[in-house]
């Protein structure tokens, strides 16, 4: 008798050994109907595996968290079905599925266009319609190397040959098409039945410059209609957002060729930066940082004391002078513990905290560069803490609320937290690291929040809480970060004198909550869709005479509003105001001043506010007023109101 316990906790028992179809099936047929694959003893298998022991069974449907990968999978599979039958000469590789959708690596002798795009698709669709069972078996490693190679898949028969000798290999046949796989997949192609392939790009074979260029085809897949409709909306809003289409019509910054991975700021663009580092360097002062500033260039043998040489070497810009060796820094660290062993620092000192709008510098691949989310040249509001171990519980619980606070000024509140712990590239003690990982999770339990464990995902010198933010589209951003180690203010020679009068060498946590400037302002102008809320906007107001006869006034205006710190635009051209207005409009200006002959005589404007608003006639300083009310409260508007 075989016992499979259920999640609800009832127990069916059978004569013999079941598959998980079969269980599914004794259940129920609409369940049997649903089933996408199953897992037995918290593994996921097909619903063909058989059951011939007690076991702990559940059912994958559609409406499981797990469904959603093997669909994808087996969706990558499905892709490559059509691709071998449309096109025998490609070359399968791999095909995973990934985060929204999966892809598969093709070698083939032509590059693939959107009119083959569209011919694979429909040729899944096909597949899907026939209902082809997908079954899965096993080979000897050997004999799985000798099958593909006689198919001609080499780049598939190479994979195998890293797999270690007498290996059996599980292997997923669906009609005419077989590929290499661990599985689990869903039953039959039939399951299959919405996806859409978004795009092909180029791809090295593993991943490596060295080797040989791959198509890859990107595709979606989702368990319902109105899921992908909604990831297909949220991809055409993103890119009616994409920062680097609106970096350029709102005159914001632009990268060029002769400066790859760098950025070029314009006069509004670097007023929205001011914004955005100003507001910051109150934070500082207002949380007890000493705001510092240490040299971007430094001695390589700083680097080798402080273990990025030898663990980052191939991310820095380095150069030498009179025979020295120097690096520009990638980070801020190592010089503020140079900054820290300036002085004699006394326990009564800490905690100690540093911070600095530090300009680095790493060596990112080109292919990698992504506007001002990816960059080589960015700007950090960094931050570090000098403290003993019993001050760090304090210390992070005070930074997590901290980051709360900041980020619901500039409008997000939906934020997720993340341990990321010991890498395998590591230097220091397990011992030291189960103290640091233990603070953390420590810290953050205290704050009653939840988090997620990212096993394997810390620094090399510490592990950190990662603080994700959704925008208004739901993407996740990883902005904050606090870092805790044990080990870089010891092998840069930090110390302090105990309560005691020994020496002691103090803990150092990372900080930073927006992380690299470039990335916050690009994560905001796609947040935001480009309409800044008035405190962080480029422009506040633009002022504009009806004809030449009020410009004298609308400069005198202009020049009151600038005086009140208001950050002003005036356009007196010769245009008629609506052709104006429309053209302001265009650039996401919260409030459009207009002066006509009217406001003149009264001294007083005709405001529109940014969403098509006639706000009316009112005093100039009563307009005054009204911004810098939204600016000292930071006001965020609606998604209504843009």
């Amino acid at each position: 008798m075989i016992a499979v316990t259920l999640p609800d906790g009832s127990v069916r028992e059978y004569q013999a050994p079941v598959t998980v179809a079969d269980v599914a099936q004794s259940i129920g047929a609409g369940l049997a109907r649903a089933a996408l694959a199953g897992k037995v003893n918290d593994k996921l298998v097909d619903l063909s595996c058989v059951i011939d022991a007690d076991a702990q069974v559940a059912i994958i449907t559609a409406k499981s968290p797990e469904a959603l990968e093997i669909i994808r999978h087996s969706t990558s599979h499905l892709m490559a079905q059509a691709v071998k039958e449309l096109f025998p000469q490609a070359e399968v590789t791999i095909g995973p599925a990934i985060e929204n959708g999966f892809y598969y690596d093709f070698k083939f002798d032509r590059p693939f266009t959107p009119e083959d795009l569209e011919k694979i698709e429909a040729r899944m669709h096909e597949l899907v319609k026939k209902d082809i069972p997908i079954e899965r078996y096993t080979l000897p490693r050997d004999e799985a190397i000798a099958y593909f190679k006689g198919l001609g898949e080499h780049y598939k028969a190479e994979i195998i040959e890293g797999i270690p000798a007498g290996e059996t290999l599980s292997l997923y046949r669906q009609g005419d098409f077989t590929d290499l796989c661990r599985g689990p997949h869903v039953p039959s192609t039939g399951k299959l039945k919405v996806f859409k392939l978004m795009k092909v790009a180029g791809a090295y074979w593993r991943g490596d410059s060295k080797n040989e260029m791959l198509q890859r085809i990107y595709g979606t897949a989702w368990c319902t209609q109105a899921d992908q409709d909604q990831y297909l909306h949220m991809l055409e809003e993103a890119e009616r957002r994409d920062h680097r289409r609106l970096g350029k019509e709102l005159d914001l910054f632009h990268l060029q060729d002769e400066a790859p991975g760098m950025v070029f700021w314009h006069a509004k663009g670097w007023a929205l930066w001011q914004v955005v580092e100003q507001y910051m360097r109150r934070i500082y002062r207002d949380n007890g940082y000493m705001e510092v500033k240490a040299p971007q260039l430094l001695d390589r043998s700083l680097w080798e004391r402080s273990g990025h040489w030898a663990k980052y070497r191939s991310n820095m810009f380095t150069t030498e002078s009179e025979n020295r060796y120097y690096a520009l820094k990638p980070m801020n660290c190592p010089g503020h513990i140079q900054l820290f062993n300036a002085d004699l620092r006394s326990y009564r000192d800490l905690p100690m905290r540093f911070g600095e709008f530090g300009q680095c510098h790493r060596n990112e691949p080109s292919g990698a560069l992504h506007g001002l989310m990816r960059v080589r040249g960015f700007t950090q509001d960094d931050g570090h803490i000098f403290c003993t171990e019993d001050q760090i519980l304090a210390e992070c619980t005070a930074f997590t609320r901290l980051v709360r606070e900041v980020y619901h000024v500039f409008g997000f509140d939906k934020i997720e937290y993340k341990i990321a712990t010991r890498p395998e590239m590591r230097i220091g003690e397990d011992a030291v690291w189960d103290k640091a990982e233990a603070a953390l999770i420590n810290s953050l339990e205290t704050s009653g929040v939840p988090y997620e464990i990212l096993p394997g995902e810390g620094a090399f010198y510490g592990p950190k809480i990662e603080y994700h933010l959704r925008d208004c589209l739901g993407r996740a951003w990883q902005c904050g970060t606090i870092q805790v180690d044990f080990q870089m203010p010891g092998r840069l020679g930090a110390e302090y004198v105990a309560e005691d009068n020994t020496r002691k060498v103090p803990v150092m946590l990372h900080r930073a909550i927006l992380g690299s400037l470039e990335r916050w302002i690009g994560m905001l102008i796609e947040h935001y869709a480009g309409a800044m809320p008035v405190w962080l906007s480029p422009v506040q107001v633009a002022v504009a005479s009806i004809t030449d006869a009020q410009a004298p006034y609308a400069r005198e205006i202009a020049a009151k509003m600038k005086a009140a710190d208001l950050r002003v635009q005036e356009d007196l051209r010769g245009e008629k105001i609506n052709y104006k207005i429309r053209e302001l409009s265009l650039q996401k200006i919260p409030y459009i001043a207009v002066v006509g002959d009217k406001e003149m005589q009264t001294n007083t404007v005709s405001i529109r506010a940014r969403g098509g608003k006639n706000l009316g006639v009112m005093p100039v300083d009563a307009f005054i007023e009204r911004v810098l009310d939204e600016d000292r409260r930071r006001v965020i508007e609606t998604e209504e109101a843009k």
